[in-house]
């Protein structure tokens, strides 16, 4: 669990790194293109600026020989004039005829190129001259740079002095700089964005490491409290307080986990209940059973001790009955069989049931005079069970000398049952939880030493399964009153996992029961 904790995290970590150094070189280099790009074109109108004064200024003081029509300057202050512009320019300027052969420059001023003696191609002249906006582009045609350069031309032209018009190209004017001005900006936009993009993406990795931290830090809570489950500590709890997607996880988490401490109490309490229910009717009927076969009962008094091992046996069967049941339930198998029966038959036939211990406490059965024959359709054994366990109950938790009431109400289109008793009835904080599984109120632990707490969870399970609903209501030390309505008529009856269609008409189903 560790390692896939730390490798999600790092595998964050890595692909965000990764993603911000790979935008930084994109943006590195669209940005280096972009001012490269601007830096050239400036450079290009400079020099083009240039040329283009100089070729309008000496103009005017140029003429053609007339013998060969060579070009020629007329005034030989133009090299000086050139030494002044290049210093404070910065270019060198090459003025050619149109055979390209260098007539003027100031390359020996300005000392960019050395010894080397610039050479300009007369192709490179005319096509200077040629070009519609009057320069070219960046060429190389001066091998005397011993580095890079840049370089542009624009036209000559011979200027008629009595017109003031451009007569003809006899030649072009070159300005040429070398790159390392360039070269030297590059280096500093460079170093400027390594040193600006280093301190971003430390920050950036501060930032990703403290959010990726963050956000994983719910998934390693989530894992140490999967692992202390494992263990067997449900205890543990995430915090699930964001509103975003690790919160709902987080809630879902806890959720899950306060399925599984329920799950594994009554689990426990189930183990605990059943281990207790089976041992103590299995050692008296063993004990008994033992009296007998070697004598230590007496022969007059086995009847007696038979009947008790007969009644663990019942209380054994009705464990095994529950335990079954509950299977049924959480596997979705519980269904009905339903039968036309008498309700109040059933309830007479139960207290007879009780009749031995209602009579030894001094009990007193109130409401059957009011009860008259009801017929309803349901599952008469699971009903019995039903009703049978609420008796039960009440006859348990009635005081001595107190008092048990029965109801049953006809309604249009149900049957009401209640069953009260007197006695320490069930305090209110207890009451929502009474038909929980497993569940058993402090109080009645202590009287009830048979119970496991399933008793009322059936009954409210069957009586839904029926289509009707039980309710409780009790006053401390004064009753305790049970009420359950059933349907009298149902064409779909449910099971624990679903729905029973037992068809339109329910005469062709259901027996009827004398």
């Amino acid at each position: 669990m560790r390692t896939t904790q730390t490798s999600l995290f790092r595998k964050y970590m890595t692909i965000t790194m990764c993603i911000l150094f790979a935008s930084y070189v994109v943006l590195g280099s669209i940005m280096m293109a972009f001012m490269g790009k601007f830096w050239k074109d400036e450079k290009a109108e400079s020099l083009t600026s240039c040329a283009s004064g100089v070729s309008e200024m000496i103009s005017n003081i140029v003429h053609l020989t007339d013998e060969t029509g060579i070009l020629s300057a007329k005034d030989n202050y133009l090299p000086f004039f050139l030494e002044k512009f290049t210093e404070k320019f910065g270019v060198d300027l090459f003025i050619t005829d149109n055979n390209g052969e260098i007539l003027i420059d100031n390359y020996s001023y300005s000392g960019l190129c050395g010894d080397n003696y610039p050479v300009v191609d007369a192709s490179v002249v005319r096509s200077v001259q040629e070009s519609e906006d009057g320069f070219s582009e960046f060429h190389s045609t001066f091998d005397c740079y011993p580095t890079k350069y840049y370089a542009v031309g624009v036209p000559l032209y011979y200027k008629d002095v009595e017109t003031a018009h451009n007569d003809e190209a006899v030649g072009a004017v070159f300005a040429a700089t070398s790159s390392d001005s360039y070269v030297a900006y590059q280096s500093a936009v460079i170093k400027v964005f390594l040193i600006s993009s280093l301190i971003s993406f430390i920050i950036s990795f501060f930032v990703v490491w403290a959010f990726t931290y963050k956000m994983t830090q719910p998934l390693r809570q989530m894992s140490q409290a999967a692992r202390a489950f494992g263990n067997g500590d449900f205890s543990i709890r995430v915090p699930a307080d964001r509103n975003d997607e690790i919160g709902e996880l987080g809630l879902a988490f806890n959720n899950m986990a306060n399925s599984l401490s329920n799950s594994e109490e009554m689990r426990r309490s189930f183990i605990a209940n059943v281990s207790h229910e089976l041992k103590t009717p299995m050692t008296t009927i063993a004990g008994f059973i033992d009296g007998i076969l070697d004598g230590t009962i007496p022969k007059d008094k086995e009847s007696q001790y038979l009947g008790v091992v007969s009644d663990e046996i019942k209380r054994l069967s009705r464990l095994v009955r529950s335990m079954l049941d509950l299977s049924k339930i959480d596997a979705g198998e519980l269904k009905l069989t339903p039968v036309r029966f008498d309700l109040a038959d059933t309830l007479f036939q139960t207290l007879l049931t009780f009749e031995q211990v209602i009579n030894e406490k001094g009990i007193e059965i109130r409401g059957l005079e009011t009860i008259a024959p009801l017929n309803i359709v349901g599952d008469q054994d699971l009903l019995h069970q039903v009703i049978y366990n609420l008796i039960e109950n009440a006859v348990k938790f009635t005081n001595p000398d107190g008092y048990i009431k029965i109801g049953l109400t006809d309604c249009i289109d149900r049957a009401v049952v209640s069953i009260e008793n007197s006695g320490i009835g069930i305090n209110a904080e207890e009451l929502p939880k009474v038909f929980e599984r497993f569940y058993k109120t402090d109080r009645s632990r202590s009287r009830d030493k048979n119970g496991m707490g399933l008793g009322l969870y059936l009954c409210r399970t069957i009586i839904k399964l029926h289509g009707g609903d039980i309710s409780v209501s009790s006053v401390e030390n004064q009753y305790c009153r049970f009420d359950f309505y059933l349907p009298k008529h149902v064409n779909n009856q449910k099971t624990a996992s679903g729905v029973i269609n037992l068809g339109g008409n329910m005469d062709d189903d259901i027996q009827d029961v004398e």
